[in-house]
């Protein structure tokens, strides 16, 4: 897609996304139920990973649009997807999770720029000349393709060397161009898309050690002889062997002090119950606590698609179900589903009701997406039921916002997560239903709310 032709598109979205922005601040000031939410609310996002192949996904897709504010294209903006052969771009499977997410009022973060690895064949062989223009020309390519639609870019990532040298990492960039490379690559975003953040990003780094004093000092000089970086960023990949480290909150703030923001922009736990939640809990308080760290990014929405799936590091299970690092990411952000306790101001009362609306939001050959909206009445409500009945014929092969149980052709669902609604306030649930050769619609019953 050319750029005018984005340029254009993404003119005529506007309405989407100012609409879903709307629809976001509404739900955020309504109640922070969510983990974008309850972000918003502290004055940061909270994004994931996304994989454009597993958009298609309805429980991946509602689960991501439900839940997150910012996304990062897990491996469609990398060098080898985005200019496999010199000079010919391919934006398609990018340009898909950025159109997913302005439809969504959804910001996006780009990664990444210049890497060592996932470079394709053509690159390494190049001489230092040719690598230094073909370096630029693909900054260039790639961050004019998407200029203004990008909200921070990790122009370089992980450029030094684990062990406790805090030397540079071999690659072709750092063999051939020198320590100058970095700087030169930064240089030439800003001059690229002159709003957009540029971050440094890598791993190994969420403590105070040999590779984190490396890149703190290239930090500190750059910021001294004004070459242009706003950001640095902290994948967070933890596990038993690799724990959050004792001075992580430090090592954020020691790196804002700076004069840059910080963002954690890989975040994975493995692990699982309380233990994991309780590092979770750790590394957004951390965040929390330094006013520089805007947000915080999970790599990943579900453990079944995770990089470390075996780990079970995500938030929600390979089911999309709430894990208990979800509840405590959300607690940590000041967020709840909680109803409040006996005599809370908006505590539901014995004349709690509700009502159940029907629409199709979306219809095909052979099936259609519906949605439910639960309106609480005069009194706010703390949960509430509500029964669909489906023509005989159909069946529904997916639900999200809502937990089903099913007798016959009839799907009682209860809140999963938006159970709690003020006075007038509504939530909604969808499905998506095979016809089976029938179109009718189905009939919802009376909603029931306590």
């Amino acid at each position: 897609m050319s750029m005018l032709v984005r340029r254009l598109s993404r003119a005529a979205t506007a309405g989407l996304v100012a609409a879903a922005a709307l629809t976001a601040a509404a739900h955020s000031a309504e109640a922070a139920d969510t983990l974008g939410s309850a972000a918003a609310a502290q004055g940061r996002y909270f994004g994931t990973a996304v994989a454009a192949n597993h958009l298609g996904e309805s429980d991946y897709a509602a689960t991501l649009d439900r839940e997150f504010s910012s996304v990062t294209p897990e491996n469609e903006m990398k060098w080898d997807a985005t200019e496999p052969s010199r000079g010919s771009f391919t934006f398609t499977s990018a340009d898909r999770i950025v159109d997913h997410a302005q439809s969504r009022g959804m910001d996006v973060r780009g990664h990444t720029l210049v890497w060592h690895s996932q470079l394709p064949s053509w690159v390494s062989p190049l001489g230092a000349s040719d690598l230094r223009t073909a370096m630029n020309a693909h900054i260039n390519g790639l961050m004019g393709h998407y200029k203004g639609e990008i909200h921070s870019w990790d122009v370089v990532n992980e450029a030094f060397q684990d062990r406790g040298s805090g030397a540079r990492r071999s690659s072709p960039f750092q063999d051939k161009l020198g320590d100058g490379f970095i700087e030169e690559a930064f240089r030439t975003a800003r001059a690229a898309d002159p709003a957009a953040k540029l971050c440094y990003n890598d791993y190994n780094t969420d403590g105070v050690n040999a590779k984190s004093n490396a890149v703190y000092n290239m930090v500190k000089d750059f910021k001294s002889r004004g070459v242009p970086i706003d950001c640095v960023g902290f994948q967070s990949h933890f596990n038993s062997n690799s724990p959050v480290p004792s001075d992580y909150r430090q090592n954020l703030q020691r790196f804002a002090d700076l004069g840059v923001d910080v963002q954690i922009t890989e975040l994975d736990i493995e692990g699982s119950g309380s233990a994991q939640a309780a590092d979770y809990t750790k590394v957004v308080e951390a965040c929390l606590a330094v006013s520089r760290c805007t947000g915080m990014t999970v790599w990943g929405v579900t453990d079944k698609y995770s990089w470390r799936s075996g780990g079970t590091p995500l938030l929600f299970d390979g089911d999309y179900n709430e894990k208990p690092a979800y509840d405590a990411v959300l607690s940590a952000l000041g967020g709840s589903g909680d109803p409040g306790g006996p005599g809370d101001p908006g505590e539901p009362g014995d004349g709690a009701s509700c009502t159940a609306t029907y629409t199709r939001t979306a219809d095909w050959s052979s099936g259609y997406n519906g949605q439910v909206t639960i309106t609480a009445g005069s009194e706010p409500i703390g949960s509430w039921t509500a029964t669909v009945t489906l023509p005989a014929q159909q069946s529904v092969s997916s639900l999200w916002n809502g937990t089903p149980t099913w007798s016959g052709n009839v799907m009682t669902v209860r809140p999963s997560w938006n159970g709690t609604l003020a006075a007038g306030a509504s939530t909604s649930f969808g499905f998506t239903a095979a016809k089976n050769s029938s179109d009718a619609a189905p009939t919802v019953g009376t909603c029931t709310a306590s």
